[in-house]
């Protein structure tokens, strides 16, 4: 829709790197307030983030690289542009999670705690992120008549009328974001806020992978996105019920 937002004196803003910082902004602001509520060290939890936030967007962007290799292969400048949308979550957990080990260990944080604080960060910076997308162009929904369908264009700039994909996942996550409010302070044990967040990103994204335009099927009616879901909802619940009933 609007790639790029403004252009003044040779200095180009883009929408998707814009929305990306602003939710990292805002996310790291959501979680420090959730810290102070829960009477933890806001000054360790802000370094914290700040920290694995580098291989948060390593990660994510790494991860979506890897899935679109066919493209990148041939223009390898593309890589790290700042213009281009492109970023998977689950790329950005992984690196998230192996940096968080010696972070944590070195800041003396609770790992439980600091992932019930990390969740809402990170349900706050997805919905910013997918309004970027949206405007941006990439993870445009398939092409279809009728509700809920909207006139958008995808990354190359055709406008059709297709699913709003990046709307209805900005969507999942607000639902998320607010079971998560909801429910802080009422399960059992530091970290099952963000083993239930997971769990229901997983679900959520495993079944708006279908709205999605361009797919790359590695098995059946299955992307890597799918597996890689299936996959985390079930380590997810694994703990979770292990931890709850023991």
């Amino acid at each position: 829709m609007h790639p790029l937002i403004l252009e003044w004196r040779g200095i180009k803003i883009f929408s998707y790197p814009m929305m990306l910082y602003l939710g990292l902004v805002f996310g790291i602001v959501a979680g420090n307030f959730a810290a102070n509520i829960n009477h933890l060290d806001t000054y360790r939890i802000f370094v914290a983030s700040l920290i694995l936030t580098i291989p948060a967007l390593i990660g994510a962007r790494l991860l979506y690289v890897i899935l679109n290799w066919n493209i990148y292969k041939k223009a390898r400048g593309r890589i790290w542009a700042r213009s281009e949308g492109g970023a998977i979550l689950y790329g950005g957990l992984i690196f998230t999670l192996l940096g968080s080990v010696p972070t944590l260990f070195f800041l003396q944080i609770p790992p439980g705690e600091f992932w019930d604080i990390t969740t809402i960060s990170i349900l706050v910076a997805m919905i910013f992120t997918k309004i970027g997308c949206l405007l941006n162009g990439c993870c445009a929904g398939q092409v279809m008549e009728g509700f809920p369908a909207a006139y958008l264009p995808n990354h190359a700039g055709n406008w059709q009328m297709r699913l709003p994909s990046q709307i209805l996942e900005a969507g999942w996550d607000a639902l998320l974001l607010t079971g998560a409010i909801l429910t802080w302070n009422r399960l059992p044990f530091s970290g099952a806020l963000f083993l239930m967040a997971l769990a229901g990103y997983g679900l959520g994204r495993f079944l708006l992978e279908y709205t999605r335009e361009e797919q790359d099927y590695v098995h059946g009616r299955l992307t890597i996105n799918h597996i890689v879901s299936v996959v985390i909802i079930c380590v997810s619940l694994s703990i979770l019920i292990f931890n709850w009933t023991s």
